[in-house]
């Protein structure tokens, strides 16, 4: 398994219209090849800027060749497709995390 991770920082004035076009592309990564799942979360900051939103994505993919595909063959349209809407008015930063080990609770 591989994490993909998207921190994305959006405007105030426009994160409602973000969140609702967000809800379509998650949707629409999902659908290619290796994505299994994503989650979406939005960012408690230690010192909020009222005149900004941060979220998080994360994706889950069944192995890196998957991202690597998407990364080479569809990322470019996907984020050009935000950059229509909201040019200037966010800031994305991707990471890329692979698990070493998972610690369980003790029953």
């Amino acid at each position: 398994m591989t994490i993909y991770e998207v921190s994305i920082e959006i405007d105030a004035e426009c994160a409602a219209a973000y969140r609702a076009w967000l809800a379509t592309h998650v949707r629409e990564l999902l659908a290619l090849p290796g994505f299994t799942s994503a989650s979406v979360f939005e960012v408690e900051a230690d010192e909020p800027e009222p005149a900004r939103c941060g979220l998080v994505v994360q994706y889950r993919l069944e192995h890196h060749v998957a991202l690597q595909r998407y990364l080479r063959e569809f990322a470019p349209a996907m984020r050009a497709k935000a950059d229509e809407q909201f040019a200037g008015r966010y800031r994305a930063s991707r990471r890329v995390l692979n698990p070493l080990c998972e610690i369980l609770a003790a029953d």
